[in-house]
């Protein structure tokens, strides 16, 4: 098998990869993308070359190791951004309360569900779970952000890669499934929905202010400035790191100080002009697509085999988000519309909620939106929680 023996031709490679891919989707509009998005077929594609010996040279595994963190906490920061807290208010709390009664119930099944199934989801996986976890809060972006927070296995992080995917596909067709018989699901809970319509509007102004072109002086200066953060945050990762275990504090590596302090300063910087440049989104996705690319390139196929059981496990975890949802709709009279719409933003993040909002009103779009957006806000934050609680269950 050919092996590829240039760092450059390394990353030349998995970038025209990921770039076809995308290509394919927009312009051939092959049907297949609308079950397996791109993003797993650059994952999966990617396991499949490592496999056959693709990567296997010192100039591929020095690229590697000379990109993939540098990317990474680029790619937190440019993230967050989006993540003006001022914004997440249009919600109104009744908004944020559903939201994160979807986090909380869906955390209750991963807890639940982890004692049951972890003997049947290989050696080590803990970590890729709370990686899993991050996702169902934040979005894709968020799962990657873990691979350095938490000692992450590659094939765990494949399997649960796999997961995601089958789980969050039926998911969102059941949802939009369930748009018509949404009435039955209000009246047996009660739905208040009466301020409903002044949060649609409120969110879609606030998702329409944000709509600018980018131009190349907006590139420059997102990509300067994220890679420098990057490259600030390691260092100060480091020093952190030096300090906690000047304190004993053992649990806090190098991984977890930097991913804490990337995220906090993008949150800030949220808060301030950067976070209103127009190239941060298209540049975060840039970045998450270099990142799953390369974290691909060290995870062999094989380890997709216990992926099976993987599906059942996040199979479970919908079932207790179900049952946990509709009792706290009973006690607090929350809408499906809602219910469904924050359900999906935990799952599938800002891209997809707007997708369950519509169903229901086209004016609802923009709380899919904001939804979204606040869970790539506190992703990180709850995939480190959840990490610590798997870590002593494991």
């Amino acid at each position: 098998m050919f092996t590829i023996t240039n760092g450059f031709t390394y990353i030349a490679f998995l970038m025209f990869l990921a770039g076809g891919l995308l290509a394919l989707e927009k312009y051939a509009k092959w049907k297949i993308f609308n079950w397996v998005p791109p993003l797993v077929w650059i994952y999966v594609l990617n396991m499949v070359f490592c496999t056959m010996g693709l990567y296997a040279s010192e100039e591929c595994s020095a690229a590697y190791s000379g990109l993939k963190n540098n990317l990474l906490y680029a790619m937190i920061f440019v993230m967050l951004l989006r993540c003006d807290f001022r914004k997440l208010a249009k919600l109104g709390w009744r908004m944020v309360a559903i939201f994160l009664g979807c986090s909380v119930t869906i955390a209750a099944g991963f807890i639940i569900g982890y004692p049951i199934f972890k003997g049947m989801l290989g050696a080590d996986t803990w970590a890729a779970t709370a990686a899993l976890y991050a996702s169902w809060v934040g979005g894709s972006a968020n799962m990657a952000a873990m691979q350095d927070a938490l000692p992450v296995d590659p094939g765990a992080y494949s399997c649960a890669l796999a997961l995601d995917t089958v789980c969050y596909s039926v998911w969102i067709a059941l949802l939009l499934f369930m748009v018509r018989y949404s009435k039955k699901w209000d009246n047996s809970v009660r739905a208040d929905t009466t301020k409903l319509s002044a949060v649609a509007e409120a969110a879609n102004e606030e998702v329409a202010k944000e709509k600018k072109q980018a131009k190349s002086a907006d590139w420059i200066w997102l990509i300067g400035l994220a890679l420098f953060v990057s490259a600030m945050s390691q260092k100060i990762g480091l020093l952190m790191n030096t300090g906690f275990k000047a304190l004993d504090l053992s649990m806090f590596d190098k991984g977890t100080c930097t991913t804490v302090f990337v995220t906090v300063l993008g949150l800030a910087c949220a808060m301030t002009p950067i976070g209103k440049l127009p190239a941060v989104e298209e540049l975060s996705n840039i970045l998450l697509y270099a990142v799953v690319s390369l974290l691909a390139t060290q995870a062999p196929l094989n380890d997709l085999l216990s992926a099976p059981m993987w599906v059942v496990y996040g199979v479970f975890i919908l079932i207790i988000h179900v049952a946990l949802m509709y009792f706290l709709s009973k006690i607090f009279h929350w809408d499906l519309c809602m219910v469904s719409t924050a359900s999906v933003a935990n799952i599938g993040g800002s891209a997809s909620a707007p997708i369950i909002a519509v169903a229901y009103h086209e004016s609802y779009a923009g709380i899919g939106v904001l939804m979204g957006v606040l869970g790539a806000a506190i992703g990180n934050f709850a995939g480190l929680a959840m990490g610590a609680i798997l870590k002593l269950m494991a």
